[in-house]
């Protein structure tokens, strides 16, 4: 298994895709954070000793591969791939996509026709997918209702890392470098 970091910079220009009955929407990833576990005070199992009963982080103390889906404002969903190995509790969110495949599904499911917009931010791209906490746990590996796959080559000097954003309550952990952007991308968050 692989540690959050290494996994986020891989997972830029893999492919995302949701299945919903008869539909599919797709995009590739162009922006991620890294969250690296117990000793990253940004991260959501930061200090957590394991899993407790019904806790939303407990997927996160399994294997990489796997969904995590929080609610966040209580209002928004937000997309995570769990990495390393069990018992390392962390993760990557998917913070934006290029739209692919769906893309006038997802026009509608966000009102708009603005595709740059579309999965600008992770609560975007999880409306415009139908990314829904239903989705936590999903074994990412396998092709089924929401999977990851490859998608497009990208070379390392495409890539940038940079701080997390809205991480501000994380102290020094704010300032570590683990958001990776395709810096080409005219669709990463807003």
């Amino acid at each position: 298994m692989r540690d959050a970091v290494s996994v986020a910079r891989d997972l830029l220009g893999k492919k995302l895709v949701c299945r919903d009955g008869m539909s599919e929407t797709s995009g590739i990833i162009v922006e991620v954070e890294a969250y690296a576990g117990r000793e990253d005070a940004a991260c959501h199992s930061y200090k957590r000793k394991g899993p407790s009963e019904k806790h939303r982080t407990n997927v996160m103390f399994g294997p990489g591969g796997y969904a995590y889906v929080y609610l966040i404002y209580g209002m928004y969903n937000c997309f995570n791939v769990v990495a390393n190995a069990p018992g390392e509790p962390e993760a990557v969110l998917v913070r934006a996509l290029e739209p692919r495949d769906g893309v006038p599904l997802m026009e509608r499911r966000r009102k708009t026709r603005n595709v740059k917009k579309l999965c600008s931010g992770p609560g975007k791209l999880c409306m415009a997918l139908g990314i829904t906490r239903a989705s936590y746990g999903a074994d990412l590996c396998v092709s089924g209702a929401l999977f990851i796959t490859d998608g497009e080559p990208i070379s390392g000097d495409r890539i940038s890392a940079t701080p997390r954003i809205n991480v501000d309550y994380a102290g020094e952990a704010a300032l570590l470098p683990y958001r990776f952007i395709l810096r080409d991308s005219e669709f990463l968050s807003t």
